[in-house]
């Protein structure tokens, strides 16, 4: 439905000369675009106790920032505000086709699409984000600018839970019009205001601080009761200071926790894991009464179409041809025969499912299982 126009640029020169390097302005990104949403859909999402939104304001340069579920918006009056909701895509499939353009990165890295709704003069004040970013311009204008990497700009505070920084000189000063796209790498500073009632789409993308990294890979540790290899230290010397940690403890502690790291083996099934956990509710909707295989079976053969839950991660490691192929969703992990990958591939590649493809899934009883538990699951659903 959306398709990205780079201009001159293939997406290869984009990857290697603008990715996590320096922002673009990509002037008609998509071409005679079309929300696909409206502002009154927007806001009845802020309606909701299960979907995240927040609203900043500025009024008067005092800055102010409320968190949702909403009831009534004409308190904050027809300007100098922002309705901000986290995940759109797991709650309107047809704004999740947004994330579909950009899927030329994996999709491991894809985090959601936050949309916001903005009066003339409304913004959430000059900011920076530790990940990428792509900002599509919808309905309405926007005064963006963009600035460059600075370590000399401090860090502000005008709200307890609004974080800004300070002025910054910028290489980017535009106001987009719909169908207008910002790639803004992490830690480059910007500032949009918006010039009439508008909407914007993020396309956010994942970058997890060793912190997850290693929490994540604790929390698999004590799930799968894994206490790995003990210290050691066979051939000591006599202590000259019994209170002291010496040097060659400190290498042992660490080469301990580098052998930890580099267990091929383990690598794949924490990782996967972790990172197709959904960190936002997701829009499941279990059918009830569960379907059998062989209705499954025969909706495909009759043509149907499936479509994934939004926001559902999707992700499959196979270390080698010959190996078995990890699929995981949601957190879950399937194990597959290493024969199976054009099974993983439509499943994580697509999130559609058209009826030429899922005729895949009834040539083997063991597919059709397969696809049936998804369903079951409320992981797939069927849309036509």
């Amino acid at each position: 439905m959306y398709q990205l126009n780079l201009g001159s640029l293939s997406v290869t020169d984009f990857l290697q000369q603008y990715w996590q390097k320096k922002p673009l302005l990509i002037k008609a990104g998509f071409k005679h675009f079309t929300d696909p949403l409206t502002a009154d859909e927007l806001a009845g999402l802020a309606l909701e106790d299960d979907i995240e939104s927040r609203i900043v304001s500025c009024i008067d340069k005092q800055w102010d920032m409320q968190t949702g579920p909403f009831e009534d918006f004409s308190v904050f009056g027809e300007q100098n505000w922002t309705l901000l909701v986290q995940a759109v895509d797991h709650w309107h499939p047809e704004a999740a086709k947004l994330l579909d353009p950009f899927r030329f990165i994996p999709n491991w890295r894809i985090d959601d699409l936050m949309v916001s709704f903005s009066t003339p003069g409304g913004g959430v004040g000059p900011h920076l984000d530790q990940y990428d970013v792509f900002i599509i311009q919808g309905e309405g204008k926007r005064h963006w600018r963009v600035g460059m990497p600075d370590r000399s700009l401090q860090q502000l505070c005008p709200h307890p839970r609004l974080l800004q920084v300070s002025p910054f000189q910028d290489c980017i000063d535009v106001i987009t019009e719909p169908g207008d796209i910002l790639y803004i790498p992490p830690g480059c500073p910007h500032e949009g205001i918006s010039l009439e009632n508008s909407l914007n789409y993020s396309v956010g993308f994942r970058a997890p601080a060793q912190k997850d990294l290693l929490t994540g890979l604790v929390d698999h540790l004590i799930d799968h009761d894994i206490n790995g290899e003990r210290f050691s230290d066979a051939g000591r010397s006599i202590a000259s200071s019994v209170g002291a940690i010496s040097e060659n403890d400190l290498a042992k502690v660490q080469q301990l926790l580098q052998q930890l790291l580099a267990d091929q083996a383990m690598l794949p099934h924490w990782f996967g894991s972790l990172i197709t956990r959904a960190k936002h509710e997701l829009d499941i909707n279990e059918p009830e009464p569960h379907y059998g295989s062989d209705e499954i079976a025969e909706y495909l053969d009759e043509g149907s179409v499936l479509s994934r839950t939004g926001g559902l991660r999707c992700c499959y490691y196979q270390q080698a041809a010959d190996s078995d192929i990890l699929l995981f969703i949601n957190g879950d992990q399937i194990t597959l025969p290493a024969d199976e990958l054009h099974t993983a591939r439509l499943l994580c590649d697509y999130t559609e499912l058209l009826s030429e493809q899922n005729r895949h899934f009834c040539q083997s009883p063991q597919r059709t299982m397969l696809l049936t538990n998804l369903i079951n699951q409320g992981y797939w659903y069927f849309s036509e």
